[in-house]
């Protein structure tokens, strides 16, 4: 078995002294893994981090086999964040949650434009990177069968004035129709209805409700946890807003 394809780097895991399994997220083949040889060394580490765009080549002897994987460099994401820890941690969760959630060898091309789009408005710090972030963490639920219904609610039909998201079903609920159930809704931040650039707060909803979807539909089966990844750019953003609402 031979192919060649290219792929961001979710995961490198030491194995032995020298080598490393490599988790790639390759436009073609889906969640990869493969041995590289030398992978933990001194030269190969900094090739090897999270959120790096890699030319690959995979081979091995039989499909079922481990293989192994060579690798050039196409866009070393990790490096343009690295001085930044709350980018830093959102291309870490990113990466984090797809290692996490999605089938060795499940090919998803729906998700790899959207996630290099994303890498390259953080590299370039666009303003609304936070948005695209939430809005990447939706699509995967959607890409992997659970996306949320927002354009009408589940109560009256209507499209107007909607403002929350029934934990349970995934389905948008207008203000109106919430009444006394509000407090066991999860809000739905305007910007995902299209209505504007988003403030700090409305990111933080998003990335709550992202984040009840993914633990329910995508981990919780598995009986896995909210990769650290993800909890540690969650609580950065909350700090985040508690610093500037000190100021």
């Amino acid at each position: 078995m031979d192919w060649q394809d290219e792929g961001i780097v979710l995961a490198a895991r030491r194995h032995g002294e020298r080598d490393a399994v490599l988790s790639l997220f390759t436009y073609g083949h889906g969640r990869h893994l493969g041995l590289v040889r030398g992978g933990a060394g001194r030269r190969a580490r900094p090739l090897l981090q999270r959120g790096n765009r890699l030319s690959c080549r995979w081979r091995a002897r039989l499909a079922e086999h481990l293989g192994h994987y060579t690798v050039e460099p196409l866009r070393l994401f990790a490096a343009t964040v690295m001085d930044d820890p709350l980018l830093l941690a959102a291309l870490d969760s990113a990466c984090g949650l797809l290692d996490a959630g999605l089938g060795e060898r499940d090919p998803h091309p729906a998700l790899y434009a959207p996630l290099l789009t994303l890498f390259e408005r953080m590299a370039a710090r666009a303003e609304d990177w936070p948005q695209s972030y939430v809005r990447f963490e939706l699509l995967l639920l959607a890409e992997l069968g659970f996306g949320l219904d927002l354009e009408r609610c589940a109560v009256t039909g209507r499209r107007e004035d909607l403002a929350y998201v029934s934990p349970r079903t995934g389905r948008a609920v207008s203000r109106e129709a919430a009444g006394a159930w509000a407090p066991r809704l999860l809000p739905l931040p305007a910007f995902l209805l299209g209505e504007g650039r988003a403030s700090e707060e409305e990111i933080a909803q998003g990335l709550r409700l992202a984040g009840h979807f993914i633990r329910r539909h995508i981990l919780a089966p598995a009986d896995r946890p909210l990769p650290a990844a993800r909890e540690r750019f969650a609580d950065l953003w909350q700090q985040r807003m508690e610093k500037k609402e000190q100021a």
